[in-house]
């Protein structure tokens, strides 16, 4: 199956670098979300990568403008009625994520492929909230999204290979590294991730090291573009907090939650996108 139009819903950070990505390829974009403020939001991430390309002599103005006119911001399903493939970028809640795959379900043609970006949550679970579940796939992109070249492409207990096989196509049509991943709590990467980045903060919270500290002998000496604490703020310390309460129900306790993670999103300090979690931010 070819993709002629994509579209995201969930016009976060994410899900503008996901449009963004998509718009790169050369691929017209519709990007949806509920709020308008979370749109504009959308268009800045999609807007901030190509200016930066700009800025680095990658490409003339006119190149970037061009590109970011393929994603067009929309607050109305009818604008994806008719994309091929619909990634869904909501916040990391399956309740929140089946309601919109059966809004999907019913909006969408009948031959659209329908993807959750989900870091941890069950592809077959949201799959159940539609009339489509061979159609639907997990394609999970990493933060950032226009730098990261690893996406994970996850099948449900009734996906197509078909669906697996037009799905790994199209991000190797993104320029990325597809990895077929089967279904589990989360999946490859995060089971990988989410264990390190604990052990980071317990050893923040046993033995009082500053998180600028311990991010940098990371950074530095592990070959990573950020250190733990502050991907966990670029995150969202609410989504990892999801995320190690999923591996928590799936694997046990050696991906409990870390007090400081759970009072830190009990006081509403999320990271970059309140303007404090492990670090403060401004502007």
């Amino acid at each position: 199956m070819y993709i002629f139009k994509a579209a995201v819903v969930g016009a976060g950070t994410m899900g503008g670098e996901i449009a963004q990505v998509i718009s790169w390829s050369g691929l017209p974009v519709v990007l949806k979300d509920i709020d308008k403020e979370f749109l504009e939001r959308g268009m800045n991430a999609a807007r901030a990568v190509y200016r930066r390309r700009v800025d680095r002599g990658k490409m003339t103005p006119a190149e970037a403008e061009g590109k970011l006119a393929l994603i067009t911001p929309t607050l109305d399903y009818k604008d994806i009625a008719d994309a091929d493939l619909v990634i869904e970028a909501v916040p990391e809640r399956m309740e929140v994520k089946k309601k919109v795959f059966a809004e999907l379900d019913k909006v969408c043609q009948s031959t659209a492929i329908l993807a959750s970006n989900t870091s941890a949550l069950s592809i077959s679970e949201m799959a159940s909230a539609t009339g489509r579940p061979d159609r639907v796939v997990g394609i999970h992109f990493f933060y950032p999204a226009s730098a990261m070249r690893l996406v994970e492409v996850i099948a449900g207990k009734q996906t197509s290979a078909e669906t697996m096989d037009t799905a790994v196509e199209f991000v190797e049509g993104l320029r990325k590294i597809p990895v077929r991943v089967k279904e589990c709590a989360g999946f490859l990467v995060n089971r990988v991730l989410l264990a390190a980045m604990r052990q980071a903060l317990l050893f923040h919270e046993e033995t009082g090291e500053k998180p600028p500290d311990i991010d940098a002998v990371i950074k530095d000496g592990g070959g990573v573009p950020m250190g733990p604490f502050t991907l966990a703020d670029t995150l969202g310390l609410d989504i990892v907090l999801e995320v190690c309460r999923t591996l928590q129900a799936a694997y046990g306790a050696r991906f409990a939650p870390t007090p400081a993670l759970e009072q830190l999103v009990a006081a509403k300090k999320l990271g970059a996108k309140t303007g404090q979690g492990f670090y403060q931010y401004s502007g």
